[in-house]
């Protein structure tokens, strides 16, 4: 069976700290896959905020995760920390992708937890239809993207 390889890009435009809390824990002890994805959800609204933006208000649009790819890499446990980072890349005329790296802290070191890639789509919520990315956004983007 092929297996999902998320290639990520060397620089990263924004990085935040996320903090294990006891809820994110499945029944084996250890954070579960839907956490992984809520991180990811965190690192990209933090992200977009840093920008001036939400995902409801985009410079005036809306945006929809049309796709989502993950590579679990290591473990996480309460009690850790994950240094989740996000850069844009694959900028297209409704669309673009956001790259995250999640590591956690290994005394001295970072351990990488998981890879990811979601496919962001711009949406008018009030037309019901994907539309363009607006140009301020593009530029915003382009000046983040190593």
């Amino acid at each position: 069976m092929a297996r999902i390889k998320v290639e990520l890009p060397e620089h990263f435009a924004f990085s935040t700290t996320i903090p294990v809390r006891i809820t994110d824990l499945n029944y084996g002890n250890h954070v579960g896959n839907d956490t992984i994805l809520s991180m990811i959800h965190e690192v990209r609204v933090q992200y977009l905020q840093q920008l001036g933006y939400g995902e409801l208000n985009l410079a005036g649009v809306g945006l929809i995760m049309s796709d989502v790819a993950i590579e679990f890499k290591s473990e996480l446990f309460y009690g850790d920390e994950v240094i989740a980072s996000v850069v844009a890349g694959d900028l297209s005329k409704i669309s673009f992708d956001l790259y995250y790296k999640l590591e956690k802290r290994s005394g001295d070191a970072t351990q990488l937890v998981a890879v990811a890639k979601t496919g962001m789509v711009c949406y008018d919520y009030s037309k019901k239809k994907v539309t363009a990315i607006p140009t301020e956004v593009v530029e915003k983007l382009k000046q983040t993207v190593k």
